[in-house]
């Protein structure tokens, strides 16, 4: 009898310690935490490495728009030379006369676009030059050149100086991680912005051509 009543009485003691015995308690305060920490530094991860793309894709732009301007037009139809409009009013002006030196002095062609393609041999050459510092979903279709009239620039009779602008688009990040589950996991709620994708910024520089009609030598 004597062994159990000490039984007895040492139960609530043990129940007591149990309770306050608080070894283990850090583990589900990690499973909360971790879903947030990873979230946090998979995001890190993921859209550093878009802005790394970003910058660099900035840069690219730079180097294509300047190999585009000493370059054969990507786009067909674009002119070769400056000449006069189809309707002239008046004497018509004398080849050598700026075009800047009135709306009649030159025809406007307009704005000449398209998209990159391996068969232009000025794509070709700009598509090795960038391709590394885009996403890599990019490809020589997502580049974009334009051919705009500017009246300042050019005389009749001379090469056609458009204003050359060459433009990355519809290009799709992709992240390494998944955001959205990682969200998920939080108890929030994913936003549609976090999916395997997102779209990534169009960019686009422009240069004044630098005689288009003779510039395949650079």
């Amino acid at each position: 009898m004597k062994h159990s009543e000490k039984q007895s009485k040492a139960r609530p003691g043990v129940v007591l310690r149990f309770l306050r015995d608080q070894e283990g308690a850090t583990l589900p305060e990690l499973a909360l935490v971790m879903p947030l920490f990873l979230l946090i530094f998979m995001g890190m991860i993921d859209f550093g490495r878009m802005a790394f793309h970003y910058v660099a894709a900035e840069r690219a732009m730079n180097i294509a728009s300047r190999v585009a301007a000493v370059r054969p037009p990507v786009c067909a139809s674009v002119p070769e030379t400056h000449v006069r409009p189809a309707t002239v009013t008046g004497t018509p002006p004398e080849f050598g006369t700026s075009c800047r030196a009135g709306a009649g002095t030159c025809a406007d062609p307009g704005t000449v676009t398209c998209s990159g393609n391996a068969a232009s041999a000025t794509a070709s050459e700009i598509w090795p030059l960038v391709q590394g510092a885009l996403p890599v979903s990019a490809d020589i279709s997502n580049l974009s050149f334009s051919y705009a009239y500017d009246s300042n620039l050019g005389f009749l009779g001379g090469p056609y100086v458009p204003v050359v602008t060459v433009g990355l688009q519809n290009v799709d990040f992709e992240f390494l991680t998944p955001l959205g589950g990682l969200v998920a996991l939080t108890g929030a709620t994913a936003d549609p912005a976090l999916a395997a994708t997102v779209p990534f910024p169009p960019m686009s520089v422009s240069l004044p051509g630098e005689d288009l009609a003779l510039g395949s030598n650079g």
